[in-house]
């Protein structure tokens, strides 16, 4: 038997571990798949050290970068990323880093896409949304990051935001945990006057399934997608790197 597990901070709400066990009942699988929910990133040498049979990670907020002082090699894509939500713990005890967000998000979201949807605005500027903008550059979609405090990579922040800006960009993002349950009555801070039925609003959030960012962006006639089917789709590629040679 082997064990899995998710890595992350106040995360008994999350979708991994339910996905997982269920996928290794279906399957006849004698694994399990657990939650180490820990309030520092330097109590994952203890979870390594306490649970010798944990074959593989998944990591989520707020440690997909924290993570990586703590790995032994970095896949090329989570390198390039700078984040990383997948490890596979080798039975020598190497541990290598992965990203599969980029992939799950990209996937998802292609179906969706239109001539028209050219650039994005990207709400944040952690882990995740790395991953997102490595994906939309592999579709050659144009981007830039919002964010509450000023840094380098960042274009607007919050307070810069105008229904013109809104419009200018056809896809939005949420990357951010605002909106997250319980705090489902919170929203990112946009001018919402400036969506249209042209706009593709993403929430990387999935519970609630439809969060008041999402909602907002219905009213507004716009495509909306959750995180839900990104969240399957980089699950199964975690799976496939934790059980390949």
């Amino acid at each position: 038997m082997a064990q899995f597990g998710l890595i992350g901070r106040n995360i008994s709400y999350s979708f991994s571990r339910g996905y997982f066990n269920t996928k290794f009942e279906n399957e006849g699988l004698e694994h399990n798949y657990v939650n180490f929910d820990i309030q520092e990133i330097s109590e994952f040498e203890e979870i390594l050290d306490k649970n010798p049979d944990v074959h593989g990670f998944n990591v989520t907020i707020p440690y997909k970068q924290a993570i990586i002082p703590f790995l032994d090699e970095l896949d090329k894509k989570a390198k390039t990323i700078g984040a990383v939500n997948v490890v596979k713990r080798y039975p020598s005890g190497f541990l290598k880093g992965f990203n599969t967000d980029y992939f799950g998000f990209k996937k998802s979201l292609q179906p969706h896409l239109k001539p028209f949807h050219t650039n994005a605005l990207i709400l944040g500027t952690g882990g995740a949304s790395k991953a997102v903008a490595f994906a939309l550059q592999e579709l050659n979609i144009a981007f830039d990051f919002v964010s509450r405090s000023d840094q380098p990579t960042v274009k607007f922040m919050y307070s810069d935001l105008t229904d013109k800006i809104i419009a200018s960009y056809s896809i939005i993002i949420n990357c951010t945990p605002i909106g997250t349950h319980p705090n489902v009555n919170d929203c990112p801070d946009i001018p919402f006057d400036g969506i249209g039925e042209n706009h593709i609003l993403y929430d990387l959030i999935y519970n609630p399934p439809a969060t008041k960012f999402l909602i907002v962006g219905e009213l507004k006639g716009a495509t909306t997608l959750n995180g839900q089917q990104m969240l399957e789709l980089q699950a199964e590629k975690a799976w496939k790197i934790w059980t390949k040679d």
